[in-house]
C-alpha cells in the first residue's frame, strides 16, 4: 500500500484489490473510512469519480493493511450483523458466524408452542444467539452468561443498545444456574482442538473462545455433563459444534441420557448442531 494516493474513489477501491482483498472487504473498509454507511456499497457506484481529500487515503490505506494481515473486518468496522441484529464487536469478543444462525433458528422451532420458556446462552460472547432469541420471542426469559467480563461488557451494551432485556452474569458454564430451571439450554462452545492448523488465521480472536482441549471437546464434554440437572422435564439442549464433531457430540448426548438427539446443518451443508430432550426416568 506504499504507492501514491489514489485521486478519487474508485482508484482507491482498486488499489485494495491489487493488494490482495476480498472486494466485499474492500468496499465496507471504504465506505467506513469515508465515513459513509459500511452497506451502503451503491454509493461507490454513483460517487467512483468523487475526489479523496488530503487525509482520507492514509486513513483508507491503514484499513486495507490491517484486513491483510488478517485482522478481522468485523473489527475493523466494530459491528456484525447476525440474524438481523446490528452487533458492536471488537477483539473482546468472536465474530459472530452466519453459520451460528443455523442454532437461532433451531432454538425457535423448539420455543415453539412454549409460553414465557426459560432459556440459557452458555458462553455468550457478544450476545449474539440470546439477542437473537430475545428478540424473536420477547415473552421468553433470556439468561446468557460467559466467563469473561470482557465479552459481557460487549454484551450487556449490545443489549442496551437495541432495548433487549437479556439477563447477563458472570459464570463458567452452568456453575451457579439454578437447577430444572429451563426450558432450553443453547450453546456455541469453543470446539476447535489445541494445535489446529487453523489458528493461526484466528490469531486476531480471543483463544479462550476458540480452543477446547486436544480433541476440541472439552467444553462440551462438560456441558453435556451438567446441563441435565438444569433442564425440565422435556427441556433441550441444543450444541453447535466443529465440522467434524457431530457424531461425538452425539454419543456424548446419548451417554448423558438426552433423548430425540437431532443435528442440523449449516449453510454449507455440514452438520453443525447436535442437540437432545431432556426425559428423567421416573
Amino acid at each position: 500500500m506504499a504507492e501514491p494516493a489514489p485521486p478519487h474513489v474508485a482508484a482507491a477501491l482498486q488499489a485494495g484489490l491489487r493488494a490482495g482483498l476480498d472486494r466485499l472487504d474492500a468496499q465496507l473498509l471504504l465506505l467506513y473510512a469515508l465515513g459513509r454507511a459500511p452497506h451502503d456499497r451503491a454509493w461507490l457506484l454513483t460517487h467512483d469519480g468523487d475526489a479523496l481529500a488530503a487525509g482520507d487515503w492514509p486513513r483508507i490505506a491503514a484499513l486495507f493493511r490491517r484486513r491483510l494481515a488478517g485482522e478481522p473486518a468485523a473489527y475493523l468496522l466494530g459491528e456484525k450483523e447476525f440474524h438481523g441484529l446490528d452487533l458492536q464487536v471488537d477483539a473482546r469478543v468472536l465474530v459472530p458466524r452466519p453459520d451460528t444462525e443455523t442454532l437461532v433458528d433451531w432454538a425457535l422451532d423448539c420455543l415453539q408452542g412454549r409460553s414465557a420458556p426459560r432459556v440459557l446462552d452458555l458462553g455468550t460472547g457478544s450476545g449474539a444467539i440470546a439477542l437473537a432469541l430475545q428478540r424473536a420471542r420477547p415473552d421468553a426469559r433470556v439468561e446468557a452468561v460467559d466467563a469473561s467480563t470482557d465479552a459481557l461488557a460487549v454484551a450487556t451494551a449490545n443489549a442496551q443498545r437495541l432495548g433487549l432485556a437479556v439477563a447477563f452474569r458472570q459464570a463458567s458454564w452452568l456453575d451457579g444456574a439454578p437447577r430444572a430451571a429451563y426450558d432450553l439450554i443453547v450453546s456455541n462452545p469453543p470446539y476447535i482442538a489445541d494445535g489446529d492448523p487453523h489458528l493461526p488465521a484466528l490469531r486476531h480472536e480471543p483463544r479462550s473462545a476458540l480452543v477446547a482441549g486436544a480433541d476440541g471437546l472439552d467444553d462440551l464434554r462438560q456441558i453435556v455433563r451438567d446441563a441435565p440437572a438444569h433442564l425440565a422435564a422435556g427441556g433441550q439442549l441444543l450444541l453447535e459444534h466443529g465440522h467434524d464433531q457431530a457424531a461425538a457430540v452425539r454419543q456424548l448426548l446419548a451417554g448423558a441420557g438426552f433423548a430425540d438427539i437431532q443435528r442440523r446443518h449449516d449453510l454449507s451443508g455440514i452438520a453443525r448442531c447436535t442437540g437432545g430432550t431432556w426425559a428423567p426416568v421416573k
